[in-house]
């Protein structure tokens, strides 16, 4: 390079220079825009936090009553068959109450349309009396917690007879 070429380049940067608009940065105005973005950060990461914490909650609510429903259909066919008296009864109305306190519900009757989302069909008949899909005998409940089914009501399905063709 020439002595004459480096001044011409000198010369263009500093109009370059001289041409873009200065910044001049504010120290409060960034201060306040990196707190203001770590207070967003930090608001964000605490309401993922409690939201994972209380997805743990119900999941640990829900393996615990996973395992009571044995113990469940047990007091359910003690009942039936009349053999829950004293202190047995005030315990298993006392383990109702605290199961259902914590969201358990149980469900299937007779009589309810069949929906393999919430229904296990262990027996299949057909019928002339109903006209869609239904589960006419229990054989046992079903439970869920917060609309998250446990265990799905295992029944016997009776579905419509087709109609004699001529």
């Amino acid at each position: 390079m020439t002595d004459q070429t480096t001044s011409e380049v000198v010369e263009s940067v500093e109009e370059v220079v001289e041409a873009a608009p200065v910044q001049e940065t504010d120290p409060v105005a960034a201060l306040t825009a990196d707190l203001q973005r770590l207070q967003a950060e930090y608001a964000n990461y605490r309401k993922r936090v409690e939201r994972d914490r209380a997805l743990a909650h119900e999941l640990a609510i829900g393996a615990v009553l996973t395992e009571l429903l044995a113990t469940l259909d047990d007091i359910d066919r003690a009942t039936e068959h009349g053999e829950l008296t004293g202190g047995f009864k005030s315990v298993s109305d006392k383990v109702i109450a605290i199961t259902t306190r914590l969201g358990l519900e149980k469900y299937g009757t007779a009589g309810d349309e069949f929906d393999p989302q919430i229904h296990e069909a262990l027996m299949h008949d057909t019928g002339i009396d109903v006209k869609v899909a239904t589960a006419t005998k229990i054989l046992q409940p079903g439970y869920k917690f917060k609309e998250r089914i446990l265990r799905p009501a295992r029944v016997a399905v009776t579905d419509p007879a087709e109609a004699p063709t001529e």
